[in-house]
C-alpha cells in the first residue's frame, strides 16, 4: 500500500466519523475541563488552520462559478446573511436571554458558513460546488457582515468597534484562506503530487483541528454548559432547525433543484460556530462563547442526522434534474 493511499484511509476514516470524534472530545472536556481548557488561547490558530485547509480546497473554477450561476449563490449567501442574524435576535428577545449569552447567539446568527456545511453537503446528496462557493463568498464577506451585524443588533451593550472585528476576523478568517488558495495554486504547478497529498491529508487536520476547538471550548464553559438553562438550549436547537428548514424552504419556492436546495438547508443551519467562539472569546467572556460552543456540538448533530434523511430520500426521490437548471 503506497504512502499516499494509506494517508488517504486515515484521513477518510477520521472524517467519517467527525460527529463521533466531537462528542468524545467534548464528554472528555467535561470530565476533565482543566486538560482542555488551555487550549483556549490557540483557538485563533486553530481556526486559522481550518480554514486554511478550506481555501486550498479552492480553484479558479470555483470562483468562476459565482460569474457562471449568480443566482443560486446570491439567493443562498443572502438567504444565510438575512435569516440567521434577524432570528438569533428574534431569539435573544423572544426567550429573554442574559446579555452575554444573548451576543453569543447574535455572533452564531452572524457567522459565514462553515466547513461542516460542505461535508454535510456532499454527504446529504446535494451540490458540493455550490456549497463551496457560498461558503467562499459568506466567509469572504465575513470581515464587514458580521461586525455589522453584531454592533447593530447589540451595539448598545458592547464596547467593540466594528473596526477591531474587522481587524480580527480578517486575521482569522481571510489571510488563511487566501493563502490557502495561493499555495494550492503554486503546489498544483510546481508539485503537483504534493498538492494531492495535502488535499488528502487536509480534511483529516481540519476534522481534528475543529474536535480540539470543541474540546477547548466545552473546557472552557463546563460550568456555563452543566448549568446552562433551558432557554439557552433552546435557543441553539430552534436557531438551527429553523435555520435548516428555511434554507431548504428558500431553495424549494425560489426554484432550485432539490440538490441545490439540500445545499441551501445547510448553507443557511450551519455557522461557522469556531468563528463565533473565537470572538466571543477575544472581544467578550467564556459566557458570550456558550451558545457557539453548545452549536459546535449540535450542529454536528443535526448535520449528519439530515444527511443521512436526505440521503434515504434520494432513493424515492431522484435528483435527476440538470444541474445546468437556475444558473441564470
Amino acid at each position: 500500500m503506497s504512502t499516499e493511499s494509506g494517508l488517504e484511509r486515515i484521513s477518510r476514516f477520521i472524517s467519517k466519523y467527525f460527529v463521533v470524534w466531537v462528542l468524545i472530545a467534548a464528554a472528555l472536556a467535561i470530565i476533565t475541563p482543566t486538560t482542555f481548557a488551555w487550549i483556549g488561547d490557540y483557538i485563533s490558530i486553530l481556526l486559522g488552520i481550518v480554514m486554511l485547509g478550506m481555501g486550498l480546497t479552492l480553484t479558479p473554477a470555483d470562483f468562476r462559478r459565482i460569474i457562471e450561476r449568480p443566482r443560486d449563490v446570491a439567493i443562498g449567501s443572502c438567504a444565510q446573511w438575512v435569516i440567521m442574524p434577524t432570528l438569533a435576535y428574534g431569539l435573544v428577545v423572544g426567550l429573554g436571554l442574559p446579555t452575554e449569552v444573548g451576543i453569543g447567539l447574535v455572533l452564531l446568527g452572524a457567522a459565514p458558513g462553515g466547513t461542516a456545511s460542505n461535508v454535510m453537503t456532499y454527504l446529504g446528496k446535494g451540490d458540493v460546488a455550490l456549497s463551496v462557493t457560498i461558503t467562499s463568498v459568506t466567509t469572504i464577506a465575513a470581515p464587514i457582515v458580521m461586525p455589522a451585524w453584531v454592533v447593530f443588533l447589540a451595539g448598545e451593550q458592547i464596547q467593540v468597534t466594528f473596526a477591531e472585528m474587522f481587524q480580527e476576523i480578517i486575521l482569522i478568517v481571510l489571510i488563511p484562506v487566501v493563502a490557502g488558495v495561493v499555495i494550492r495554486q503554486v503546489l498544483d504547478r510546481t508539485a503537483p503530487t504534493a498538492a494531492e497529498i495535502g488535499l488528502t491529508v487536509f480534511p483529516a487536520i481540519s476534522v481534528l483541528a475543529i474536535v480540539t476547538i470543541v474540546a477547548a471550548i466545552v473546557g472552557l464553559n463546563v460550568e456555563n454548559i452543566l448549568a446552562a438553562s433551558g432557554a439557552a438550549l433552546a435557543a441553539v436547537v430552534i436557531h438551527n432547525a429553523l435555520g435548516l428548514g428555511a434554507g431548504y424552504g428558500i431553495g424549494q419556492t425560489t426554484g432550485m433543484p432539490e440538490d441545490r436546495a439540500r445545499t441551501c438547508a445547510f448553507e443557511v443551519g450551519m455557522q461557522n460556530s469556531g468563528l463565533a467562539v473565537a470572538i466571543a472569546v477575544a472581544f467578550f467572556s467564556p459566557l458570550a462563547a456558550l451558545v457557539p460552543a453548545l452549536a459546535s456540538v449540535w450542529h454536528n448533530v443535526t448535520g449528519p442526522a439530515l444527511a443521512t434523511y436526505f440521503t434515504r430520500q434520494t432513493i424515492e426521490q431522484p435528483t435527476t434534474e440538470p444541474s445546468t437548471q437556475n444558473s441564470d
